[in-house]
């Protein structure tokens, strides 16, 4: 779903519009429609509007109306997503999954572009090695971050202790880490 929504959303878009987006996809039912409790927002420290305004002003969703003042409903517009999405009950335990890799107290993260990155790492690691690979370009793209910024991002996840390291390939366009544990 992470690649899908690095294709699928406009490049700009903010690491907290693409966490956003992450949870409403893997949340959503069969009729594209999705119900975030606030305290789930909340704990991804996404309860401000803005993520929600620039993926409407993406034409990715539009919020609606909702009785419970304790949630935020929205209507995802992408078609599209139906076809990507796996089984509700996957993605359910999917999207419970990616909360606990990016929550800010788990990871010791603050702010959306660190949450999603842990995510992304955490999504290609190998979970018997602890070890991960991928394109720098591909997880700047997915993480809403410019490649550039990679270096920092991930000093800082391993000062989190979210890895034990990490290095780039000899043509630095490949990333390797290790996670705690691994």
């Amino acid at each position: 779903m992470l690649s899908y929504l690095a294709a699928a959303l406009p490049p700009g878009t903010s690491a907290a519009a693409r966490l956003l987006a992450l949870q409403c996809a893997l949340r959503m039912n069969a009729a594209m429609h999705v119900r975030l409790p606030k305290g789930l927002l909340r704990s991804l420290r996404l309860d401000a509007p803005d993520p929600w305004h620039e993926l409407e002003r993406a034409r990715w969703l539009r919020t609606t109306p909702t009785r419970a003042a304790k949630e935020t409903a929205a209507e995802l517009l992408d078609a599209t997503l139906l076809g990507q999405a796996p089984a509700r009950n996957d993605r359910t335990r999917a999207a419970d999954w990616a909360l606990r890799a990016s929550c800010p107290s788990r990871a010791g993260t603050v702010g959306p572009l660190l949450q999603l990155a842990s995510v992304y790492l955490a999504a290609h690691t190998d979970l018997e090695t602890g070890r991960g690979f991928s394109d720098l370009e591909q997880m700047a793209r997915a993480s809403g971050a410019e490649t550039g910024e990679l270096p920092d991002l991930l000093g800082q996840l391993a000062m989190a202790g979210v890895l034990t390291s990490w290095k780039t390939g000899p043509d630095s366009e490949d990333l390797y880490w290790t996670v705690p544990g691994g």
